[in-house]
């Protein structure tokens, strides 16, 4: 194990047709928010969310992935709450990173003194690395033709972001969700686009989906998936670009190589959902805001503490 993702709850302003959250089982029901919303035994929580973090820290995990079911600086308050514990455990994590579509990564607000939110993320969240979360990193409007914000507030502005980002100085990852836009597009296209954004890391993540869907929206969402993902030729010539033209690093704890390709770290994710079977290691903790810790985003049986 090498990094546990902290669920951050509190909604999303987007509407992605591929939303990966809306595909496996979620809700009060069975993660209740028992970190924020358990009143009546706040100090007995707050204690069991210690522990789970510290026995992610004492089975190996040094990386912690602020993410979630929606985006994460929709709910700063629980950000906080983790900030905080992490300073108490007796081995903090300090390789912090998290996972957005660059939703309010660049509005200011009073509580940040009239800074950033990027400003609070490095000074406050002590966050290292921002992986954006992006369907085309050519177009910002075709963009989020794919993220659908729901206001003009959650458009992103790519060039803006990865700009502001870069004057942070934080390391900047690029997330591709792998959309047939990309059939149409040569990898030497896409590592320049990155290498002009800043990037220093890229990730091309294989998107999604379920075989045996169990209601509407779950059906609608694997279709979709099905029909506009990036076709497998793809992803091979892209994998075949990288072998040839990078400098292999290391393997990954969960199985990927990770490779050096024109001054950017670069990374294929066949398996973002850590869906395969038979595997021997397990890629990621997830941390829910019950305070309990699981090896799957889709399976509730996965529970290991």
């Amino acid at each position: 194990m090498q990094s546990i993702s902290v669920v951050v709850p509190g909604g999303c302003p987007n509407r992605c047709k591929c939303c990966v959250s809306k595909l496996h089982t979620d809700g009060e029901n069975v993660y209740r928010n028992q970190i924020e919303k358990n009143y009546q035994f706040e100090d007995l929580y707050q204690n069991d969310y210690y522990d789970a973090m510290s026995f992610a820290r004492d089975n190996g995990c040094n990386t912690m992935m602020y993410t979630g079911d929606g985006e994460p600086l929709m709910n700063k308050g629980f950000i906080r709450k983790v900030v905080e514990i992490n300073k108490q455990l007796n081995q903090p994590f300090r390789w912090n990173e998290i996972q957005t579509t660059g939703v309010f990564l660049t509005k200011k607000s009073e509580e940040n003194g009239g800074e950033t939110n990027l400003r609070w993320l490095r000074n406050y969240v002590r966050i290292k690395t921002i992986s954006l979360s992006l369907f085309n990193i050519f177009d910002s409007n075709k963009n989020a033709e794919y993220s659908q914000p729901q206001s003009k507030a959650a458009f992103v502005d790519i060039e803006k972001t990865c700009k502001a980002i870069k004057k942070y100085d934080f390391t900047l990852r690029l997330s591709l969700n792998m959309v047939d836009f990309y059939n149409d597009v040569t990898p030497e296209e896409i590592f320049q686009r990155a290498r002009e954004l800043g990037a220093n890391q890229i990730t091309f993540r294989v998107l999604y989906n379920i075989d045996n869907p169990t209601n509407k929206e779950e059906q609608e969402i694997s279709d979709w998936i099905r029909e506009h993902k990036v076709k497998d030729e793809k992803i091979q010539e892209i994998n075949d670009y990288i072998k040839k033209h990078g400098r292999i690093l290391e393997q990954l704890p969960f199985g990927a190589y990770r490779y050096s390709l024109h001054g950017m770290s670069v990374v294929v994710d066949d398996d973002c959902m850590s869906t395969k079977e038979g595997t021997k290691e397990v890629k990621y903790l997830v941390l829910r805001p019950n305070c309990k810790v699981y090896t799957k985003w889709d399976d509730e049986g996965s529970i290991i503490f």
